[in-house]
């Protein structure tokens, strides 16, 4: 068993105000956790994994097949694998979260900025 804390994760800047750092990996998932800024946005974009998450802090909106999707402090979201998905902090405090990857994402793009 490994124990990671987030303060031992660094964190990259996916895109604009948005912050991703990869916590724990193992063979059928990976833990993610993020930050997005007031005001920041998460393109539209999909990916074959599933996507599981939960909020703890702030709102963010979420937006796929035409649908928006506010979730805040205590919900938690699903995004099927390919299912095309896009991100909004339309408020005045960061939103920060916890995503789960499956299978895992070990080599995301965003790190390749």
């Amino acid at each position: 068993m490994e124990r990671i804390s987030l303060s031992d994760c660094e964190p990259s800047e996916a895109a604009d105000g948005v912050h991703l750092a990869l916590m724990a990996g193992a063979e059928e998932m990976n833990v993610q956790h993020f930050e997005i800024e007031p005001g920041a946005t998460v393109d539209e974009h999909s990916h074959p994994h599933e996507q599981t998450g939960f909020i703890y802090e702030g709102e963010v909106v979420f937006e796929s097949n035409g649908e928006e999707v506010v979730c805040g402090p205590g919900d938690a979201y699903a995004i099927p694998g390919g299912q095309p998905h896009a991100a909004e902090n339309r408020g005045e405090e960061p939103v920060r979260g916890i995503d789960v990857f499956s299978p895992p994402r070990d080599d995301p793009s965003w790190q390749d900025d």
